[in-house]
């Protein structure tokens, strides 16, 4: 079984899919750490020596490596994953089902102002333009998140109800 979580920044990827992989009795692996494992270098670092468009070509072929080897795991993407090289036909080709963690606007603003320090995408955007910036990300992404096979609106849920609400959706 191979479960693809996606969604925007801060929408709870990571901490979802342990929990869920947890859960599951199935392996967790966040793209971006084994991005980070393989090429033993920072995402960060990468953009800066490389630049985007080798990230993310490098971001494709690790997808596609992660999805051809390994079976019975939770697969965490980075927010901008699915919009790029074809990505989300391999996700939809290649898992079993997929995930779009849904949350509005003002609740990723909410998240992201509390961790613009580990967030170098928004680290230097002013509180106050922050949700001008989340809505038009939001809105260029969302086209290719909602494409998952399964939606789950996380609004106002704590993190073992969204876990409950995927289970409910993949048994």
């Amino acid at each position: 079984m191979r479960i693809v979580l996606m969604g925007y920044m801060a929408s709870g990827k990571s901490t979802v899919g342990r929990l869920l992989a947890s859960d599951l009795q199935l392996d967790f692996v966040d793209l971006d750490d084994y991005i980070e494992e393989q090429q033993k270098k920072s995402i960060k670092t990468i953009f800066s020596e490389k630049g985007e468009i080798f990230f993310r070509k490098l971001e494709h072929q690790m997808l596609s490596q992660v999805l051809d080897t390994r079976n019975n795991m939770v697969l965490s993407t980075g927010g901008g994953t699915p919009c790029y090289s074809g990505n989300m036909e391999t996700i939809l080709e290649k898992s079993d089902d997929s995930v779009y963690l849904q949350l509005s606007i003002p609740a990723l603003v909410e998240r992201l102002q509390k961790e613009k320090e580990q967030r170098p995408l928004v680290r230097n955007i002013e509180d106050a333009d922050l949700p001008e910036f989340v809505g038009k990300h939001l809105f260029e992404r969302r086209a290719y998140y909602a494409r998952a096979k399964h939606i789950v609106e996380c609004e106002g849920k704590n993190l073992e109800e969204v876990v409950a609400e995927i289970k409910k959706m993949l048994l």
